[in-house]
């Protein structure tokens, strides 16, 4: 337990590119342009979820670290104050990471987040997302943001972002997007 504490608190404190024990588990690495990778995970609710649910609407699928974590922390709360403005814009937000349901659940009703937060227990969806990885032998997800279109494909693809700064970001580049698209 305390070896995780640590390795959590070097992710949390350094941020995922500063260590450089880090492991990257290769998968899938889609591209802007392609189809999102399908999946079907449980949320916080119990809810079953799947891009397919998102159809026709754009959709922002954030992966990150570890529930309760401070940068993890960080970025739901960014993108709960900013779901708002991201609604209005059209575009629905989820977040995904390696946790339990029950962890997702705590995690969500402490900090007032709603929106799903998927839980990726077997780790196959950041596999075929390319977003898994390791460092002191426990694995995570990399804070990776994918900005989907209405039409299920990756409009935009945000590598190691800033737990800050990544919902403005997304906001803007969805204006951006969809002013192109129209």
């Amino acid at each position: 337990m305390r070896r995780l504490l640590i390795a959590l608190a070097m992710i949390g404190l350094l941020g995922l590119s500063a260590i450089p024990a880090l492991a990257e588990v290769h998968g899938g690495n889609p591209q802007v342009g392609q189809p999102t990778p399908a999946f079907r995970l449980q949320d916080q609710n119990g809810h079953w979820r799947s891009p397919a649910d998102y159809h026709g609407h754009w959709l922002v699928l954030y992966f990150y670290p570890k529930d309760f974590t401070p940068g993890c922390t960080t970025e739901v709360c960014t993108f709960r104050d900013e779901v708002v403005k991201l609604r209005q814009a059209g575009a629905d937000v989820v977040g995904v990471s390696l946790d339990n349901v029950k962890s997702h659940t705590e995690f969500a009703a402490k900090y007032h987040v709603p929106f799903p937060l998927l839980s990726d227990a077997n780790r196959q969806v950041a596999i075929s997302y390319g977003v898994l990885t390791s460092a002191v032998g426990f694995h995570f997800a990399k804070r990776t943001t994918f900005l989907i279109d209405p039409n299920g494909k990756i409009a935009k693809i945000y590598r190691d972002v800033d737990p800050k700064e990544n919902a403005g970001q997304v906001l803007t580049d969805l204006g951006t997007l969809k002013k192109a698209a129209a």
